[in-house]
């Protein structure tokens, strides 16, 4: 389904005249990758785009409305303004849209709206967009931990991951970096100006024209005997979740159904109960996750979609974004310069190539 017909859908079931997005990654969903952000910082960006049926209008102040229009929108988009020092956004669009609407942020008199379900599953286009992202995400994060050493602190990878991303446009959202000592004690090890030491884990969130992807790189220099162990481990149990997803998205089912074959792929490779320890990822796109999956969710397993599981098992990690259909399980953020191992699933005749550890 086009996104317009999804809007459409949206408009007709709940009786709506329009509806208005003005958060960054829904901005640049609907938009097809346009940036309304200045301020890095806020919830909202500069502009808000609208659709009511008949096109796209985009409201901000006539400080942006010449970048925005000249560099950030087709030109079938229309653009209205508003004096910068007369007015704000949100009674912009409520004075430019007809009623009754709705707006992914607040607006004086609209329905509120969650877009994450909207920005599900990924169009052919944007499936597209997101191949080059991740691939380019994965190079940047195997460029800076092939360069590094265990004299390096994680501060200074954190900071060669940052420029090796922004060189190539794209934002960093997430930038974690786990020495071999604060890898085993936190699940998320923001940076500190400790030495990586043995081995280190590179994680990154990454984020372009509203598409997010994740991956995790194992660098060591002097690992440890357990290292490739607890990271064959979570490779199992990331695998298992893949193709649980596929199937469960098969069966129209949810992230619930999911989680309950994660966390028996913990128990069958000797981690019972190591699910409780972290987060274990879910579905990706235009958000860093869409959803995370816990026990008890709800949340419909759609396809196409990406997704990012990310399982720990103390001190090691696996994590990737994949692109998942009804066919098959696509590796999103590769190179195909990385060592990578074939690990089967628990409980599905289905095996993928990991990302393994890399001996330096």
């Amino acid at each position: 389904m086009s996104l317009t017909a999804r809007l459409d859908a949206y408009l007709e079931r709940q009786d709506l005249a329009a509806i208005w997005f003005a958060r960054p990654n829904s901005f640049a969903w609907l938009i097809g990758g346009g940036d309304n952000v200045v301020d890095r910082g806020g919830d909202i960006g500069v502009g808000a785009v609208g659709y009511d049926g008949d096109g796209l209008t985009v409201v901000t102040d006539d400080i942006e409305a010449p970048r925005l229009r000249e560099e950030e929108l087709a030109a079938d988009v229309e653009v209205e303004s508003y004096v910068w020092h007369e007015d704000d956004l949100a009674s912009a669009v409520a004075e430019a849209s007809p009623s009754p609407a709705a707006a992914d942020f607040d607006v004086p008199g609209f329905e509120g709206l969650d877009a994450s379900a909207l920005r599900q599953p990924l169009t052919e286009r944007q499936q597209a967009s997101y191949r080059e992202l991740s691939a380019e995400v994965a190079a940047a994060v195997e460029t800076v931990a092939r360069r590094v050493d265990e004299s390096a602190t994680e501060r200074v990878v954190a900071a060669a991951l940052q420029a090796e991303l922004a060189g190539a446009g794209i934002d960093s959202p997430v930038v974690l970096v786990g020495g071999a000592e604060r890898a085993q004690q936190y699940r998320h090890y923001t940076p500190k100006a400790e030495t990586l030491g043995e081995y280190a884990l590179l994680s990154v969130t990454a984020e372009r024209d509203g598409l997010y992807t994740s991956c995790t790189r194992t660098v060591a220099f002097d690992a440890p005997d357990w290292l490739h162990d607890r990271t064959e481990a979570a490779m199992r149990v990331e695998a298992t979740a893949l193709a649980a997803t596929r199937a469960v998205g098969r069966d129209e089912g949810t992230a619930g159904d999911v989680f309950g074959a994660i966390r028996d792929a913990y128990d069958a490779v000797g981690w019972d109960g190591e699910w409780r320890n972290h987060h274990q990822g879910g579905a990706a796109g235009y958000a860093g996750r869409e959803w995370i999956a816990t026990p008890d969710s709800d949340e419909r397993v759609v396809l196409p979609q990406g997704y990012a599981w990310n399982p720990t098992v103390q001190g090691a990690k696996s994590e990737d974004t994949h692109l998942v259909t009804t066919d098959g399980i696509e590796l999103l953020s590769a190179t195909g310069e990385w060592p990578t191992e074939r690990v089967e699933a628990v409980g599905y005749d289905s095996a993928v190539e990991r990302h393994a550890v890399l001996e330096r």
